[in-house]
């Protein structure tokens, strides 16, 4: 059985003190009050991470993951960071190829690939990101795109390490702005990346991943958005900075 998961994106969100609290407050919250079947990944700046584990260390619901990492082990990349830095420090998940990492720092399937094939090879487990733009949409050519993401990032993988991959799907043109799929949208495109992965990797495998929705998610929609069949969680932005909200979407189920 898949796993349901709500994962919060921090982003560049936080000093260190608010850090602190914003953890403290959902570790608080999630105790007695939300499903253990949930699992709760927070994805903090990467100043934060090692504290972020140490905060979570008694709560086993919880795990922590990085926003990004780097395709190779080490080497000359200044400002970057591997995931064998990660895993040393305790993070668990890897968010890979977020709209904002391919929109602004321009990282192809490629490149995404290989970060994805490192973050496996450290131990970690990648959150691969995918989605199309309003223009892209709007053209007819959104599952063309989605196609071309998953097929470009993920298709090499052998089975085994397929299935240590979670897909969030975001919608380009919800994210950060208020304007949300709508729950056909999300269950329509969910399921086209169901259908893919069986084509690829058999039904048993679609039906043992993970895929979350992404874009404008809060707590006022994301029961409908988790209801449909296909949806497994969220990779939630704006509403995981505030800890009651991101624990009412947990609470979505």
């Amino acid at each position: 059985m898949r796993k349901k998961i709500v994962a919060g994106n921090w982003k560049m969100n936080n000093t260190f003190e608010e850090g602190v609290k914003l953890t403290n407050e959902i570790i608080e919250l999630s105790k007695n009050k939300t499903d253990k079947n949930v699992g709760i990944i927070l994805c903090p700046p990467f100043f934060f991470l090692q504290k972020c584990v140490e905060l979570i260390k008694n709560n086993s619901q919880i795990s922590v993951g990085a926003q990004n990492c780097h395709s190779e082990i080490k080497g000359a990349f200044t400002g970057e960071v591997s995931a064998t830095m990660l895993k040393s420090v305790g993070v668990k998940y890897v968010i890979i190829g977020h709209s904002e990492r391919r929109s602004y720092f321009k990282e192809d399937n490629i490149f995404l690939s290989k970060k994805v094939k490192q973050v496996l090879a450290t131990g970690l487990f990648p959150i691969y990101c995918c989605g199309e733009t309003l223009p892209e949409r709007e053209s007819g050519k959104l599952f063309d795109i989605i196609k071309t993401q998953i097929e470009g990032g993920l298709f090499d993988l052998s089975k085994e390490d397929f299935l240590k991959t979670i897909i969030a799907y975001e919608p380009v043109w919800a994210i950060g702005t208020g304007v949300t799929a709508t729950s056909e949208q999300a269950q329509e495109m969910h399921e086209f990346i169901r259908k893919l992965i069986i084509q690829k990797y058999g039904s048993d495998v679609a039906g043992e991943t993970t895929i979350l929705y992404g874009g404008s998610c809060n707590s006022k929609n994301a029961k409908e958005l988790f209801a449909n069949k296909d949806v497994d969680g969220g990779l939630i932005g704006g509403a995981s900075l505030k800890s009651q909200d991101f624990i009412d979407i947990v609470n979505s189920f």
